[in-house]
């Protein structure tokens, strides 16, 4: 059996494909409620996993655990694609880009591991969409690439901002480390973009995890 007549024939794979989606659109709508319930953090400048210092802690966590279950769901729906090594490689990250994503909830921004949740998640997830895009397309699934992409130019777009914003806040004599307390604000006459960047990726991800799972519910 090919691969397309195997992702074809794999009764997982649309019910695996709708709960991708149905978590992926779950986690998006909470995160965009945090934005409403918590305006005082500043979209500009303040990052995602800051909403854990707020009042609605728990809507965070939900953002982070329904994205890993995306991620999951998206693996067992396209799981014949590791019938090739790109296929199992992407795959593979993408298990473990879950596994990141639900440190980052279960593990908030004040503990020790949130950083190692970042590390294992933003780059597992932004390799696996390439490999799983790829295996998909070379097994003759129309997936778009481009969602692909926009994962990694998020990650391009998050690293520069942050540089700026740091760059910024040394200019203005201020240091920030794990150890030290959370801005109230930023310099004077400073503006960041890097809460921007960092929304972007994770509107990228949820692009990619729906338009990829939509490829199995499509056959």
């Amino acid at each position: 059996m090919n691969s397309l007549a195997a992702i074809l024939s794999f009764a997982g794979a649309k019910p695996a494909a709708t709960v991708a989606i149905a978590a992926a659109l779950t986690s998006a709508a909470l995160l965009l409620a945090l934005h409403v319930v918590s305006p005082e953090f500043a979209p500009s400048w303040r990052m995602v996993s800051e909403y854990a210092n707020g009042r609605h802690a728990a809507l965070l966590t939900g953002v982070f655990a329904t994205w890993a279950i995306s991620s999951w769901a998206l693996a067992i729906a396209v799981w014949p694609i590791s019938s090739s090594w790109l296929g199992r490689f992407g795959l593979a990250l993408l298990v473990l880009a879950g596994i990141g994503e639900m440190m980052g909830g279960l593990l908030d921004v004040n503990h020790r591991l949130h950083g190692a949740a970042f590390g294992i998640g933003v780059p597992s997830l932004t390799i696996a969409a390439l490999l799983v895009t790829l295996a998909l397309r070379r097994a003759g699934v129309e997936a778009p690439l481009w969602p692909a992409h926009l994962n990694w130019i998020a990650v391009v777009l998050m690293a520069l901002t942050m540089a700026l914003f740091f760059a910024a806040l040394r200019r203005a004599g201020m240091e920030v480390s794990a150890q030290s307390a959370p801005l109230a604000g930023l310099p004077d006459g400073d503006r960041a973009f890097n809460g921007w960047a960092n929304r972007l990726l994770f509107a990228a991800s949820y692009l990619w995890l729906v338009l990829t799972a939509m490829a199995p519910r499509a056959r």
